[in-house]
């Protein structure tokens, strides 16, 4: 009887540690959704996240978390980068695909730093501040732009920057991060990717550098020809070196980041993965410690399952519904939404407690690439629903608008107003142009759009439905087989839009936008 009460007892163990268990357990990716370029920090028992949003305003978000897993946005380092015609979509210039990139975030004596750097104004960005989540923020800002540099504080006081790509190089920085120091400009390493190998398609970059037990540890990526991103790792006594390297991760393509470790004294590496047109997700990949020097995943391998909590689900944490009410003491935008480039201010506004969102036409536009105050948020994987309804009784001669997923190669559903009249229409442009795939005749001031994007094993497509009374929903169109374009060099967004191609003036109200996804 004993030997059948152990039996079954060890039964119930057994089944407890498949079901129980491992559904508590984390899983990668640890954000199905674009957040490229990670930096993260530990201070005491709680992480913050920097990351890239490049040509959208505000940039360079924080996110905040207390277990690696469940991620909030807390904040962001700027509301506009600079005033410059890119970035404001003036006179024919944008910015897709440049803006602000890779970020560092620190912390040195209670007070938080985020570096950055944009190619577009050619300038390398210092945030700094004492309230992470509150702000305010100052900034430093100086020439040249300093490619996917990491900033470091070392124990002696002096405070470096390493960027490059392929060969990098080092300089010291003035203590009021006013500028370089003169004369400490030196290359560090001569070639960063030779651990991977001579025939580099992309030579190493996405510089991160830590100091653990006395020794510099310099995070890359590299990618060779015909082959996976790889991470390579160097190791110094010194921060000037010499450095020795290893290939450190090969799987997956999982790359570029950094190390972080729990309070308990857990080690893993932050990285991410292209994944087609979700864009660049996050994982993180256990490590252990090895003659010095740190070991990444399982036998080589990026593991699926990990030693964290369980994800709560990442609504609200990176996307998130919003019914554009508002209580006086509310921020009109959540920090979930960014404007596609500088916004107009005087062109958009949140109606308080009636609940809409209102988009004016201020200028013309000849597409819809060009046009101002398209209100974005990520997709989220491995599949999500957008959803909209939209008041078009205000639009003039000429005017589209509607709900687009934005990229280069975008697709959109929404209302166009021509020759006195107003359709429904799906434009599509997966081939090189845009095409108007489907009109119908609307009668009505009221209509609902609705996206759905599946992103399961890169299938990246996305279906455009519409409705008349958010019950009853018809496809309409063709679906767009999406693509991450480097153009854009970003995951595609669900964005609300109305632009004029005729007469100003006119607008429209977005009632709510309800995202879903599983």
């Amino acid at each position: 009887m004993k030997d059948i009460f152990k039996n079954i007892m060890l039964l119930l163990i057994v089944m407890l540690s498949v079901t129980g268990i491992t559904a508590q357990q984390a899983e990668n990716p640890i954000v199905f959704a674009d957040v490229p370029d990670m930096s993260i920090i530990r201070v005491g028992n709680t992480y913050y996240m920097s990351s890239t949003t490049m040509h959208m305003s505000p940039g360079v978000p924080i996110m905040k978390s207390v277990d690696l897993v469940n991620w909030e946005l807390v904040s962001y380092c700027y509301d506009t980068l600079d005033d410059v015609d890119a970035l404001n979509l003036e006179n024919g210039k944008n910015a897709y695909g440049g803006g602000s990139w890779a970020s560092c975030i620190r912390y040195v004596n209670d007070t938080y730093y985020v570096s950055t750097f944009a190619g577009t104004t050619g300038t390398t960005y210092i945030y700094s501040t004492k309230d992470i989540e509150n702000g305010p923020w100052k900034v430093n800002k100086f020439k040249p732009s300093y490619h996917d540099h990491t900033i470091f504080f070392d124990d002696d006081g002096k405070i470096y920057m390493i960027w490059g790509v392929g060969k990098l190089r080092m300089v010291e920085l003035k203590k009021d991060f006013s500028g370089i120091i003169e004369g400490t400009e030196r290359v560090l390493i001569e070639n960063a990717s030779a651990p991977a190998g001579d025939n580099i398609m992309l030579p190493s970059e996405g510089s991160q550098l830590f100091k653990v037990n006395g020794k510099y540890y310099l995070f890359n990526i590299t990618w060779p020809r015909n082959d996976m991103r790889k991470v390579v790792i160097h190791r110094a006594d010194n921060i000037t070196g010499p450095y020795e390297g290893r290939l450190s991760l090969e799987d997956l393509g999982v790359a570029q980041g950094g190390l972080i470790d729990t309070p308990n004294g857990d080690w893993y590496a932050y990285l991410f993965r292209d994944f087609g047109s979700v864009g660049r997700i996050p994982y993180l990949v256990p490590v252990k410690w090895e003659n010095g020097w740190p070991v990444l995943g399982e036998n080589g391998k990026v593991p699926m399952k990990l030693n964290l909590p369980q994800s709560k689900g990442l609504i609200p944490g990176i996307v998130n519904s919003d019914n554009f009410k508002r209580k006086k003491t509310d921020s009109k935008l959540p920090l979930v939404w960014q404007w596609n480039h500088n916004p107009d201010n005087l062109n958009w506004s949140v109606n308080g407690k009636k609940g809409f969102l209102r988009i004016t036409t201020g200028r013309i536009d000849n597409d819809i690439l060009s046009a101002k105050n398209i209100l974005t948020q990520r997709t989220i994987g491995p599949k999500c629903v957008g959803e909209t309804k939209i008041n078009v009784s205000k639009m003039k001669e000429g005017d589209i608008a509607g709900l687009i997923l934005l990229q280069a190669k975008y697709g959109y559903v929404g209302v166009k107003f021509e020759n006195g009249r107003k359709y429904i229409v799906m434009v599509n442009t997966e081939s090189e142009k845009s095409e108007e795939v489907v009109r119908l005749p609307l009668k009505g001031k009221k209509v609902y759009f609705k996206a759905t994007c599946d992103f399961t094993s890169m299938r990246d497509t996305a279906d455009f439905y519409y409705s008349l009374d958010g019950k009853k929903w018809e496809k309409l169109g063709t679906p767009l087989k999406m693509r991450y374009t480097l153009p854009h060099f970003m995951g595609y967004r669900y964005g609300l839009f109305n632009y004029a191609t005729q007469t100003t003036g006119g607008y429209v109200d977005f009632d709510y936008f309800k995202i879903d996804y599983n």
